[in-house]
Formats: structure tokens, C-alpha cells, sequence
């Protein structure tokens, strides 16, 4: 298929490369240069424009830092066109960025008015997952745009689930990066207190994995560095999902809770915990190094 990508940062980058892999016609378009031409490289046609990117698109998939990103992408700003004026057809359209429901439900709105079937599609599995292509997608839209897009997304996915109309995805998506910051906080927290009592990181860590302690964070993505080889702590939290997307996912999380009156507090301890470590100047670091919050003072 003819496919658009635009975004290509730590996650759309490799998400782009396995559409090209699976046999797909990808363009591809962002704000840094050395991006686009690393996906040149590896068989995508690079555009000056997220528009010339789009030109001919059967599919456009968009991944972006923010919602503000998406609405300026498909809605444009005052004297300047979004994509969805300047598209010369009907594509599909997928959006894998984590936004708001609200924002997802708006842009969802603006492609309907103009007879587009707009899907919300954020991911889980890390920037490893994105690599991989074993991703989870949680889509919200139609079931006809969901059928429409599963063989695509099955190119970048593992796991590829329905979550519900428009902005569902978006919902699901916030709900388990809240449980997964609060497992994160948890499991640095645990860490730091077995070692300041003596226990060895690895070793605390393989107890608790195999006991009833054990969970995503602890099994998969240790945040202590040289516990687990391969993991962003053991390469001093370099890459991966950044300490501000976290902080930003919580806060979006904040606002849900707020819009529908539900109780979130271990989501807001984890937010507060989020957002000082990113104040402390880790914001460009792995969301695994708030280990480094409990650790403040000591020698590494």
C-alpha cells in the first residue's frame, strides 16, 4: 500500500522502517533532516512536506509528541492549512500519537465533516517493541476504519485490539501508562530500599521477580543500571520512553480523572514523582531513571 508516516522520532522511526520491510510504499516526512534521511536509506522516499508526503497516501499514519501537534498537522493554524484541506483524496487516517480523548475526539470530528475515517491508535511496547515490531495498539473508531487498518498495523503490532469509538484508544492508552508509572516509582522505590539495607540490586531484583512483587517494570525494564543488560538503565538511561513523555502521559491521565470525578491517587503520587525528577533536569532521560530520585546523594 501507499503509506504517509510523519513523525519519526524514537518510536515512529522504527515503526516506519517495518512498513518498509513488510513490502509497503512509505513516504516520509519530519522536522529533522537526519531522520527523514535515515529512513531514505532504508527504502522510504523522504518529502519536504507532511503534505507531499500525503499526496497519493491510501493510509497516513501520524506519530507526534502532543496534541497540540496532531491539531496542528490535520487542522492547521490561523493563514496556514491543515492536512485535511490539502489532502488530494480520502485516505485513512491513523494517528499512534498519545493525546488526550478530547483531542482525538475533536480531529476525529474534522475528518468526518470531510468524509475521512480518522482512527486513534496509540501503542504500547517501547521504543524495543516499536524495533521489533511487536507493539500493542489500542484503536478507537469504527469497526469498518479498524478492519480497514488492522493488516497495516499488523506490519509495526503484535497485539492490535478495538478499544471502542473515537477516543477510546486514547482512554485505554492513559490507563496503563498511569499503572505503568506507578509500577515504575514503585519498583525504583523498592530498589533503593533493599540496597540502603544491604542487598545486592540484582539479587532483591530476581527475588522479587519470582515472588508476588514481580511485574513489568521489575521483569522487563530494571531500573537499576547493571541489572539487567540491554535495558536503558544499564546504558545510563539513554533512548527509550523520556522522563517528559511520562510526566506528559500522567498528566493526562490527571485530566481525565479530573473531566470524569475519579479518585487517581497513586496516578497523582506518581505524576508529582514524574515531574520533580524531570525539574531535577532528567526530563531527556528514560522514564526508568527516576531511580535516580530515590538514590539522590549517594555515588553510583
Amino acid at each position: 500500500m501507499k503509506i504517509a508516516f510523519i513523525g519519526l522520532g524514537n518510536m515512529g522511526a522504527p515503526m516506519a522502517a517495518n512498513l518498509v520491510k513488510a513490502g509497503h510504499e512509505v513516504s516520509v516526512f519530519d522536522l529533522v533532516d537526519a531522520a527523514m534521511k535515515s529512513l531514505e536509506r532504508a527504502g522510504a522516499h523522504a518529502c519536504a512536506s507532511a503534505q507531499s508526503a500525503a499526496n497519493g497516501a491510501e493510509i497516513v499514519i501520524s506519530m507526534l509528541p502532543a496534541g497540540q501537534h496532531v491539531r496542528r498537522l490535520y487542522l492547521g493554524r490561523e493563514n496556514s492549512p491543515g492536512l485535511f484541506e490539502a489532502l488530494d483524496g480520502k485516505p485513512l487516517i491513523i494517528d499512534a500519537s498519545t493525546i488526550s480523548p478530547e483531542d482525538a475526539r475533536f480531529v476525529g470530528d474534522a475528518a468526518a465533516e470531510r468524509g475521512l475515517t480518522y482512527l486513534d491508535a496509540p501503542v504500547s511496547g517501547g521504543v524495543g517493541g516499536a524495533q521489533a515490531g511487536t507493539l500493542t495498539f489500542i484503536v478507537g473508531g469504527t469497526e469498518s476504519g479498524f478492519e480497514q487498518a488492522r493488516p497495516v498495523l499488523e506490519g509495526m503490532g503484535k497485539n492490535i485490539f478495538h478499544a471502542g469509538e473515537i477516543g477510546a484508544g486514547q482512554v485505554a492508552k492513559i490507563c496503563n501508562n498511569m499503572l505503568l508509572g506507578i509500577l515504575m516509582s514503585g519498583t525504583a522505590e523498592a530498589l533503593a530500599l533493599g540496597v540502603k539495607n544491604g542487598l545486592d540490586p540484582a539479587v532483591l531484583s530476581e527475588i522479587m521477580k519470582q515472588s508476588s512483587g514481580g511485574n513489568w517494570a521489575l521483569n522487563v525494564y530494571n531500573p537499576w543500571p547493571g541489572v539487567m543488560e540491554g535495558s536503558a538503565a544499564s546504558r545510563d538511561y539513554q533512548g527509550g520512553f523520556l522522563t517528559d513523555l511520562m510526566a506528559k502521559d500522567l498528566g493526562l491521565a490527571w485530566e481525565l480523572a479530573l473531566d470524569s470525578k475519579a479518585a487517581v491517587p497513586m496516578g497523582s503520587q506518581a505524576r508529582n514523582l514524574f515531574a520533580l525528577h524531570s525539574a531535577q533536569g532528567h526530563g531527556g532521560k528514560d522514564f526508568s531513571s527516576i531511580q535516580k530520585l530515590y538514590r539522590a546523594g549517594e555515588e553510583e
